[in-house]
């Protein structure tokens, strides 16, 4: 195996591994996005059942300032994701560019491994020696 072969090998690894990360990533963002969407539906059954809906009033239900306060929490949590996302992206696109290079290296290469032919007798004898 040509030391070209294992360079294209680990290139084709790192993006396969950078697009991995980049689904991870997206698999987290839409996770919490569900639960936030969640804790919003129990938020508003508990202002429902207790009839408050001012978070100020001393009678605003805890477990809804509770679940306020993770949800809110888990928008954090998404916003620095999609950050870790659009940077994993560029990564996923560097080595993406970067596979391209070698694998057009190695069609190069193999382009100019095959000895041209020669264009005349006197170039032939020559290399015959």
């Amino acid at each position: 195996m040509k030391p070209r072969d294992n360079m294209i090998r680990l290139k084709q690894f790192q993006v396969t591994e950078k697009h991995r990360q980049v689904m991870q990533l997206e698999t987290m963002i839409s996770e919490f996005e569900r639960m936030a969407g969640e804790l919003d539906l129990q938020i508003q059954n508990e202002e429902k059942k207790s009839g408050v809906t001012d978070i100020e009033n001393f009678a605003y239900p805890t477990f809804a300032k509770a679940a306020r306060v993770r949800r809110d929490n888990l928008f954090n949590s998404i916003k620095d994701l999609k950050t870790q996302k659009e940077s994993a992206e560029e990564l996923l696109l560097e080595a993406e560019a970067e596979l391209q290079k070698a694998e057009k290296l190695e069609v190069r290469e193999a382009r100019g491994t095959v000895e041209p032919e020669p264009q005349n007798k006197y170039d032939r004898h020559a290399m015959i020696g």
